[in-house]
């Protein structure tokens, strides 16, 4: 169930970013900073209950961070048409390779 709440924490997280993105414009409105703040608090609430489940801080934090920074980045590239180059896309490889290390090496660890 902790990863389940993860997963909440992490669309949180990445909807409240991608809205920053809206909000840079001259034409922001009320309801998209609202979105954000709501986003941030759902995601850190959503993490919080995460950990509260049993599902470890660096564990949790690096799965948290990793795919949101590659989700947020396909939204840029994908959304608002920002560019994403090959040393971006290797950034993006390395980020899962890193984090998957992280997940494997954790549930190593509690196994033994």
């Amino acid at each position: 169930m902790g990863y389940v709440f993860l997963a909440l924490a992490i669309v949180g997280e990445v909807f409240a970013t991608s809205f920053l993105k809206v909000t840079s414009g001259p034409d922001a409105k009320w309801w998209q900073y609202a979105a954000v703040v709501v986003g941030y608090v759902f995601a850190f609430s959503m993490l919080s209950q995460s950990l509260s489940k049993g599902v470890p801080l660096g564990i949790a934090y690096a799965v948290w961070a990793g795919i949101g920074v590659v989700l947020v980045a396909l939204i840029s590239w994908l959304i608002f048409k920002e560019p994403l180059t090959l040393v971006q896309l290797g950034g993006i490889v390395l980020v899962i390779g890193g984090v998957t290390m992280l997940e494997l090496g954790g549930r190593h660890e509690a196994a033994a």
